[in-house]
């Protein structure tokens, strides 16, 4: 095995992960004297051959510790396959001039066996010596060296594994303590607060602003001492929603009031997210609490102010209303035109009614920001005992404060106009209406039955040119009629973009 300096760098790293340094090396004594005493010599010893000494780590029959390289018998034993033998040193001119031949211990005979790692590095050698020359050793002695010298390699290849063990454990426990402590640092300097729990629910940790907020003493919270800051009226909830996330892993996310330290209590978000391993097992649950209390405060004085600006506008439509009535009654032969305005007006009420901002107080009884919904309100009028006489089937498409006018202007003349000359003007009339998506379009079609038979007229009334700005001025959109002898039959394409806006960033 050739040597050189590549070679003697790498044997240099490898022993250096064997940590002899720190001793510990009775076993190997054992084998030292057990070697002895199996050749018959008087010296037996465990040598490591570093770069300029060799040190032994177990040795019988001398004192020293180690020795320079260069007078070493281990350096060559280390470098050959079989058993290194030198039967008389002194008729050898290797070893002939060598200190330790020609002096103390005055060593003549040498044999030795290789201790070569896993990957067939040689790392030193197990060896007697004697100071008598001798022929060799003996079958037996040769086999019970080379097995010496291969226990050796055990004992050293297992206490390299146990303290790399160590060292990696080291290592991870130093990794788990600064990301700790990255994490705590990081928590601390964060506007939220920040807690984390064991897969069972146990709240171990809370970062400052939690203290800060709560005005508690560090670790008073720990377990299930945090429920005690929420109001008694949110405790059940707040618990039923944290025990399902721990039952399913679900994400958890809760609004509950919890105590400030200013003895106050202020609405908060809580949510958590579980953290797992590899195998998808939860490991820990990480989160955070916010104060959302001066969101919900401004959300609840814009409803108050919504409602207010409402229910003044809803007074001017009346206040219309009523002027226009007054004059249908100072003016009678204005009457009609007067009511069918009158009616108009109304219609644009409750289609401001319906799309106004609403609050958690103020909201609808159903079909908020919905095509149906507003249709509903619209066609209340024409309902009777047996229900509604208008029956919608399709898609409900999303309506916005944009699009509510002019469909709300549509479909009242449209009712208007079914029930003077129409399908509702009979009591067994009915009117379909189906609603479907088209190519980036919304499709209407509205179908009278039952009723007289629909004239054709190429006179436009009011009411049609009403109609027609609504949907094609307004709405971007197109128009078709056709006069059936069982009832109108009308079909609308309005662009979906002019039903409701798309949100800035939406593709």
């Amino acid at each position: 095995m050739a040597d050189g300096s590549g070679l003697e760098a790498d044997r240099a790293a490898l022993i250096a992960r064997y940590d002899l340094d720190a001793g510990g090396f009775a076993t190997l004594d054992q084998i030292t004297d057990f070697a002895a005493a199996l050749c018959d010599a008087p010296i037996a010893l465990v040598s490591i051959v570093e770069a300029d000494r060799q040190r032994f780590l177990a040795r019988t029959g001398v004192d020293v510790e180690e020795t320079p390289r260069d007078v070493s018998f281990c350096a060559h034993a280390m470098l050959d396959d079989a058993i290194f033998i030198v039967p008389d040193t002194g008729l050898d001119p290797r070893f002939a001039d060598n200190p330790m031949v020609t002096g103390a211990p005055f060593i003549r005979f040498y044999a030795g066996a290789a201790l070569v790692d896993g990957d067939g590095m040689p790392l030193g050698a197990v060896s007697v010596l004697d100071t008598r020359p001798r022929p060799g050793l003996t079958d037996l002695q040769r086999q019970g060296l080379s097995l010496l010298a291969h226990q050796v390699m055990v004992e050293l290849e297992g206490r390299r594994r146990d303290r790399e063990v160590i060292a990696r454990q080291a290592r991870d426990a130093q990794a788990v303590a600064e990301s700790d402590r990255m994490f705590r640092t990081l928590a601390d300097t964060m506007p939220q607060m920040v807690w984390s729990a064991l897969p069972d629910g146990y709240n171990d940790y809370f970062n400052a602003r939690w203290y800060e907020f709560a005005g508690v003493a560090p670790g008073t919270t720990d377990g299930a001492g945090w429920s005690a800051l929420f109001h008694p009226d949110d405790q059940p909830i707040a618990w039923k929603r944290w025990r399902h996330s721990l039952e399913t892993g679900d994400p958890y996310e809760i609004e509950y009031r919890m105590r400030h330290h200013s003895g106050d209590y202020r609405w908060t978000l809580g949510r958590a997210l579980p953290i797992r391993d590899g195998e998808g097992t939860i490991i820990r649950w990480i989160g955070t609490c916010t104060d959302i209390n001066d969101q919900i405060l401004m959300v609840e004085e814009r409803e108050v102010i919504a409602h207010e600006l409402s229910h003044r506008i809803k007074n001017i439509f009346s206040v219309i209303s009523g002027l226009i009535g007054l004059s249908a009654r100072e003016h009678p032969e204005i009457r009609v035109a007067a009511d069918d305005l009158r009616d108009r007006i109304m219609a644009l009420g409750r289609a401001h009614d319906f799309v106004r901002p609403h609050g958690p107080n103020s909201q609808p009884d159903h079909g908020e920001g919905r095509l149906w919904g507003i249709l509903d309100q619209i066609f209340a009028p024409y309902r009777d005992a047996d229900g509604a006489r208008i029956l919608f089937s399709g898609e409900n498409p999303a309506i916005d404060d944009r699009s509510a006018t002019p469909l709300a202007l549509l479909f009242h003349e449209l009712a208007t106009n079914a029930a003077k000359y129409g399908a509702l003007s009979v009591p067994m009339g009915k009117v379909h209406m189906l609603v479907t998506g088209e190519d980036g379009e919304i499709r209407i079609d509205w179908r009278e039955e039952g009723g007289p038979s629909a004239v054709s007229t190429t006179h436009q009334g009011f009411g049609s040119r009403l109609m027609q700005l609504s949907i094609e001025r307004q709405l971007g959109g197109r128009m078709t009629r056709d006069w059936r002898p069982e009832g109108l039959s009308l079909s609308l394409w309005i662009p979906l973009a002019s039903m409701i806006r798309v949100p800035t960033g939406t593709a």
